[in-house]
């Protein structure tokens, strides 16, 4: 059916992708993304030294990593929605989700690139972590088309459901009409029949006769 349809199309369109540059983000970050000067025990950002670079890279990637599991949830149950405005609700969601991180990502790449780029050399002699630093900085980037990809697929589910009336009107299960209270009159010409048929009095000779025949009887 349509629903079926839909659902395939969304488990099919959100493939692993998102997911595992979510991964490479917030794992780069967490394994290599803090050093520290052999002067230090300390360890810091090495993104500028900036902690909340770091925090802000760990924090998306693991929020959009269960927004895929969360999504992939709901493609899977997608079907089994009856309800045209709920699967409506579930789609436009989707865009917009999608879209939204769309937006984090590209956030997240701006400052996490400008943090390495004005990175000193003194805080990371060793250079230490550079190449997670520069993967972080990577998928960060191609994030940002996945969910825009994501974003557009969404949108034209969207479509391709107005277009083809599942979100055109409320659905109705042909079934439940026989359970109507009032059942409606199919031909009022018969109802007007009935009516008349039903309020029709007696012939009047009828009245007359028995009239009559009572006044000719004696006592």
């Amino acid at each position: 059916g349509d629903g079926a349809s839909f659902g395939l199309a969304s488990r099919v369109s959100r493939l692993p992708p998102h997911q595992l540059f979510s991964i490479v983000v917030f794992g780069s970050i967490v394994n290599e993304g803090y050093v520290n000067r052999l002067d230090e025990t300390q360890e810091h950002c090495i993104f500028n030294r900036n902690r909340n670079a770091c925090n802000y890279g760990i924090t998306v990637g693991v929020l959009a990593f269960l927004s895929c599991l969360l999504y992939l949830a709901l493609d899977a149950y997608f079907p089994q929605i009856s309800s045209v405005k709920d699967r409506k609700k579930a789609v436009l969601s989707d865009i917009g989700v999608s879209a939204f991180w769309a937006f984090l990502w590209f956030v997240g790449f701006c400052f996490l690139t400008n943090q390495w780029q004005v990175s000193k050399e003194e805080d990371n002699p060793m250079n230490e972590g550079g190449d997670a630093a520069r993967a972080a900085i990577t998928f960060s980037f191609f994030s940002i088309f996945t969910w825009v990809g994501q974003a557009f697929l969404a949108y034209q589910r969207f479509r391709l459901g107005a277009d083809s009336a599942l979100f055109s009107q409320d659905y109705m299960d042909p079934s439940q009409d026989s359970g109507m209270p009032y059942a409606p009159y199919t031909n009022e010409e018969d109802a007007t029949d009935t009516v008349g048929t039903y309020q029709q009095p007696p012939p009047a000779d009828a009245f007359d006769t028995e009239t009559q025949g009572y006044q000719t009887q004696n006592y």
